[in-house]
């Protein structure tokens, strides 16, 4: 089995997380046998650590981790690796792979610009 975990910095506010999970329902959707899930830095549950320990103990042999970030700040360059070292070594028999930045994606970047420049000005409207 193979598992994902979108990490996201997490929010005191519960309405914060509500565009991630609209991704993680999207994967599932496209990706049916993908475990997918989502796990905080800070404030929201559950932490890197117990999402991909969960999905160890459902068989995981394979964890994909994509930073919800749209850079790699340092919490993508230094907090992030610590949290993956310590899956790993809690987990020696998982392939844990962790995945760059998602606004670091050509492809979100350019979703974000055209995304921007509909919202901005609408085909409908002149040049």
């Amino acid at each position: 089995m193979n598992g994902l975990i979108l990490f996201a910095h997490g929010a005191r506010d519960p309405r914060w997380a509500a565009p991630f999970e609209a991704v993680a329902a999207g994967i599932r959707a496209a990706r049916p046998a993908l475990v997918v899930r989502l796990a905080f830095l800070e404030f929201m549950q559950p932490g890197l650590l117990e999402a991909g320990s969960a999905l160890a103990q459902q068989g995981a042999t394979r964890i994909d981790i994509v930073p919800m970030f749209l850079g790699a700040g340092g919490h993508v360059r230094q907090d992030l690796p610590a949290l993956v070292d310590a899956l790993r070594a809690a987990w020696p028999g998982v392939a844990v792979t962790l995945h760059p930045a998602i606004g670091e994606i050509d492809a979100v970047t350019a979703a974000m610009a055209a995304a921007i420049v509909t919202t901005v000005m609408p085909p409908s409207a002149p040049r």
